[in-house]
This record gives C-alpha cells, structure tokens and sequence, in this order.
C-alpha cells in the first residue's frame, strides 16, 4: 500500500505525519486490497481533509472531512475511511462468492 501525502498553504510536521502513520495501521487489515492512498490537507479557516483510495481491482473511493483542528479532521476522516474500505471488501467478497 503506498501513500502519498500532500499538505497545502501550511507544513505538515513530522508528529503530524507520525500521527496520520498511526492511524493508518487501521487499515492494515484490508493492505491487500488497497494499492494506494492519496491524502490531501488544506488549510483554509478550517482544515480540509480529504482521502482517495484505490483498489486493487480499480474502483476509486474520495472521501473529505472538515474540522477546525487538524488532528480531529484526521480522526474523522480515518473512521470514514476504515467504513469505506470494509464495506468495499465486503462487495468484493460477496461477488466472489
């Protein structure tokens, strides 16, 4: 699984990138499935965070989340995220089936 993360009108520190490498072990149970993960921040008035997940057999899935505070924006986005990714292993199992 590769990830590519990109940080725009603001750095984004190495605690915070330690941080967002931690949350991602979430999803270590689907890293067979998922090819890559490309992350975008923008910070505005809040923080824009959003997520584009590519499968192994070729869907796509963007997700976005907003918060004022960058940690909490990665939380949510996380959890949305892990949902996404269960459900879509689901449809996959259930289509092999």
């Amino acid at each position: 699984m590769n990830v590519d993360v990109r940080s725009v009108h603001f750095d984004l520190g190495a605690p915070t990138r330690d941080y967002l490498d931690k949350k991602l072990e979430r999803l270590n149970f689907a890293k067979d499935t998922i090819v890559t993960v490309d992350f975008a921040f923008t910070k505005e008035k809040d923080f824009i965070c959003e997520s584009t997940i590519h499968f192994r057999w070729g869907h796509q899935a963007h997700i976005q989340e907003r918060d004022f505070e960058l940690a909490a924006g990665i939380d949510k986005l996380m959890d949305k995220m892990e949902m996404k990714v269960r459900k879509e292993k689901e449809k996959v199992q259930d289509r092999n089936k």
